[in-house]
């Protein structure tokens, strides 16, 4: 049983917590969100195929009370990561997210998910327009897609935060500060400001939210 629990750690990097005053589980999204393609190896990814099942697998275990989300997110595969996002937003199990480091491009979709989300101090949310690489076909229907794509993202963080539309497509195309690049960089405090992240805090006080959904949860289901 002991090595069991080694393999686990060392494959998976999940733990068995003892003594807890709920039982949670703790999904990262870290890295790339990997997509539809494969990245190659010395990328450090998440894989929305290993992501999609483990959502599925928490919310019908009925052992598991919460989801802890730990996000520090390079972006990656847009269709993916909305995907995975609007998993979460429709879960009804308790569930929290948690920004440290940052939380980039499509990582701001998934941030603002949980059903409360966290950010800490000394994080960054990145905001910029969809953008492809390789090769794009210089066609209108190109730009109609992106166009498309881009308002779905905006659509769902506006439905899924309290931030203004106005003020979230003016971040995403700011051309005043990123460098060869379209966007903005916001830190923890000016997230929670624009309305963006709920509440500046660090892993306590997402845990303790946490906690408390559940609580409330099972106080409303027992009357």
């Amino acid at each position: 049983m002991e090595n069991e629990k080694k393999d686990e750690l060392n494959d998976n990097g999940i733990t068995d917590s003892q003594n807890c005053r709920h039982i949670i589980h703790c999904l990262n999204i870290i890295g790339q969100i990997e997509g539809h393609y494969v990245l190659e190896e010395h990328n450090k990814t998440s894989k929305y195929e290993h992501i999609i099942p483990a959502l599925v697998a928490i919310e019908q275990d009925r052992s598991v009370e919460g989801l802890m989300i730990i996000l520090n997110t390079v972006g990656g595969d847009v269709e993916a990561g909305l995907a995975i996002a609007e998993l979460i937003s429709g879960m009804k199990t308790p569930t929290v997210s948690i920004v440290v480091g940052g939380g980039h491009s499509i990582g701001v979709p998934l941030a603002v998910s949980a059903k409360k989300s966290f950010i800490v101090p000394s994080a960054s949310m990145t905001i910029h327009p969809v953008r492809m690489n390789g090769t794009v076909l210089g066609v209108p229907q190109t730009l109609s897609y992106f166009d498309r794509m881009q308002d779905r993202i905006v659509d769902f963080v506006i439905r899924n935060s309290r931030v203004n539309e106005q003020d979230f497509r003016g971040l995403m195309m700011n051309t005043e500060e990123l460098v060869l690049d379209v966007g903005s960089v916001v830190d923890g405090k000016k997230a929670v400001e624009l309305g963006l992240i709920d509440s500046l805090g660090s892993l306590g006080d997402a845990m303790d939210c946490l906690y408390n959904m559940i609580e409330n949860t099972e106080r409303r289901y027992s009357r």
